[in-house]
């Protein structure tokens, strides 16, 4: 009786344990947020990147190549490489965050796997696990060439924190 006791008090329904799912919200206002606050990043103007997927969760940005985008050999620089991932994931977590939250990256790891060398490249960030103030936060940058091929050529694991009531908006 206790045990069962406790599951309520911390807010788990008491079948197998698990905690109710909270209701699904419509994925349209979260999407044109995110759209919203893309467009106003200028960063990403500058480099000439595009939202090109926004689902609950996941976000995908796309960016062709440009010379004056590389790095000494030619491949798309690192720094850009990560700033598209780290974008990407950004919105990802953010489309699932109150309305009234901002989204600021607080840590991320990049790998680089491959030279960035392509056309076309698209970051994709997906949200591992989303919670309250913290999201984990998973994205890639393939490299695509004009006749359809892709190459992983970077891995990016991060955090992103929901930020509420500090004047910041989204």
């Amino acid at each position: 009786m206790a045990r069962l006791d406790r599951r309520r008090r911390a807010g788990r329904d008491g079948v197998n344990g698990e905690r109710p799912k909270p209701p699904v919200a419509d994925p349209a206002p979260a999407a044109s947020r995110v759209r919203a606050s893309f467009a106003k990043q200028a960063f990403m103007q500058l480099l000439g990147a595009e939202l090109s997927h926004v689902a609950p969760g996941e976000c995908d940005i796309t960016l062709s190549y440009r010379t004056d985008l590389v790095q000494q050999h030619g491949f798309l620089h690192a720094g850009v490489s990560a700033a598209i991932a780290d974008s990407a994931c950004g919105y990802a977590a953010l489309s699932l965050m109150p309305a009234d939250a901002a989204v600021l990256s607080i840590e991320y790891k990049v790998n680089m796997l491959a030279p960035a060398a392509g056309a076309r490249f698209v970051a994709r960030g997906r949200v591992l696990r989303s919670g309250r103030t913290i999201t984990v936060v998973r994205g890639t940058v393939h490299a695509l060439t004009d006749d359809g091929e892709s190459t992983q050529v970077l891995e990016l694991q991060g955090t992103m924190m929901a930020v509420q009531g500090r004047g910041l908006a989204d």
